[in-house]
């Protein structure tokens, strides 16, 4: 059977992105081509536990992290749940397969001083790209979407009447997320100097280049890297750490669990789940307020 109608699946049935998409197909490739040179077979589809046990040892001797090496026999086990379902075949090969194991990697998230410290203290320059990275950092942390969700972010998806943002999420998954009357004024200037770029290309997209196309994810990354390494000393320096922000700093002062989970977009509460570390010192302060027996 030809990749396509996977890629169809995928696709269509279960709303993968188009960058999710490219990621599964590369990984059976190239599972596809290590049997090919290994046991000289053209086709996947017959394989047994024992040669795709070959790969994985084959991936762990190139240097791989398990967790790279997880997501690519993720992929490999979607296949085959599909072929399964189609009935090309009767067995899955990684039915009893065991995840490698990982090193949990804790996510420090930038502290409400240092959050302050960029966007109160550090000048932002009135003009197109002044007003854009003060934007794109505002938004980052008052909505905690994701660096990709704030890329394909439309004029349309903009209600500044309502004070709400309308978010594209993962599987095209929509939700709406209120936006705080200081992220509206910023928004009103930027849109004003956006408006007035010459020879705009990507007319649609909110955030863009000064040269009028839709901003990229790279750029998105090295303007919170920039600004941050400023008035922070941690070593990662990313959008995905100022969602973290967002999301530990609602926690942190009692937001229920449920409904920043709506805000991120996630699906479980699980995923949500992993931003509840707080630090001790929050812990202990919650604790004391909460205990019936701290106040006596």
């Amino acid at each position: 059977m030809s990749l396509q109608s996977f890629t169809d699946y995928l696709l269509l049935e279960k709303n993968y992105s188009q960058l999710t998409l490219k990621a599964y197909i590369k990984d059976i490739k190239d599972f596809s081509g290590f049997i090919a040179s290994e046991f000289e077979s053209n086709s996947i589809t017959n394989v047994n536990y024992q040669q795709i046990r070959s790969w994985i040892v084959h991936l762990v001797d190139t240097g791989i992290s398990n967790r790279s090496i997880n997501r690519k026999v993720s992929s490999l086990n979607t296949y085959y749940k599909f072929l399964l379902k189609i009935e090309d075949i009767e067995v899955n090969p990684l039915t009893k397969h065991k995840a490698l194991k990982t090193s949990k990697k804790i996510q420090v998230p930038f502290s409400e001083e240092e959050i302050k410290t960029v966007l109160q203290e550090l000048n932002f320059d009135t003009d197109f790209e002044g007003l854009r990275n003060r934007l794109i950092i505002e938004l980052f942390y008052a909505t905690g979407i994701r660096r990709i969700e704030l890329v394909q972010l439309k004029l349309v998806d903009v209600d500044i009447t309502n004070k709400n943002l309308k978010v594209l999420g993962k599987r095209n998954k929509e939700r709406f997320i209120p936006l705080l009357p200081s992220v509206v004024d910023t928004l009103k200037s930027y849109i004003n100097v956006r408006n007035e770029l010459n020879g705009i290309q990507d007319e649609s997209h909110l955030f863009l280049t000064k040269k009028g196309v839709k901003i990229y994810e790279t750029l998105v990354y090295r303007i919170i890297n920039d600004y941050f390494s400023i008035a922070s000393t941690k070593v990662k320096r990313s959008p995905h750490i100022l969602r973290h922000s967002f999301a530990t700093h609602l926690l942190n002062q009692g937001a229920n669990l449920n409904a920043v989970k709506e805000l991120l977009g996630h699906s479980s509460l699980a995923a949500t789940q992993v931003y509840t570390h707080n630090s001790i010192a929050e812990l202990k302060n919650v604790y004391a307020k909460a205990h019936p027996r701290s106040k006596k």
